[in-house]
């Protein structure tokens, strides 16, 4: 039997009955940023089926919940169009519900990707955010992230025009 008293969290891998609830969940943080637009993720057909495009052994996407329901989710994929698909990874949809930011669970599912980007082998994490996304963006410059002056590869969401690049050798205890 288990017990809950202060939290029982858990982060696993999606699956196809996640998809309606990280959609609706990544939407509705978009949405709250004004950030709904073409060019980001909101508008993405993949969104409605994230767990079909995370089969690899390469890519995973990973769902936290909290007393059993989904609070959010963040993957790992290799990144397209940057060279070499063993050099750079790129961490994708990383987003949580309005009411489980600013409680830890952001930081524990980085943890959580930038440990299984690390297991596959990558080199650097690349990502791209929205400067509105504030807090999010604090805790990638927390965990290492820097900002670059370029985009990398071709991830179709240019309307997120900050691009940040971690390397992974550089990583510190997190």
């Amino acid at each position: 039997m288990l017990f809950c008293f202060t939290s029982c969290m858990t982060i696993r891998t999606i699956t196809p009955n996640d998809n309606p609830l990280i959609a609706q969940i990544i939407r509705s943080a978009l949405e709250e940023y004004g950030e709904n637009k073409e060019g980001t993720i909101y508008f993405d057909p993949m969104l409605d089926q994230m767990s079909a495009h995370y089969q690899t052994a390469s890519s995973r996407y990973f769902i936290i919940e909290d007393k059993g329901l989904i609070i959010g989710g963040a993957g790992i994929a290799p990144l397209k169009g940057a060279g070499s698909p063993t050099e750079t990874c790129e961490l994708q949809r990383m987003f949580l519900s309005a009411q489980a930011r600013g409680k830890g669970y952001g930081k524990l599912l980085m943890n959580k990707c930038l440990d299984f980007a690390q297991k596959k082998g990558f080199k650097q994490v690349y990502l791209e955010t929205l400067p509105s996304l504030e807090s999010a963006v604090g805790l990638y410059k927390k965990t290492g992230f820097k900002t670059i002056e370029t985009p990398m590869g071709n991830t179709g969401h240019r309307a997120c025009d900050l691009p940040m690049l971690l390397q992974l050798s550089a990583l510190k205890q997190h």
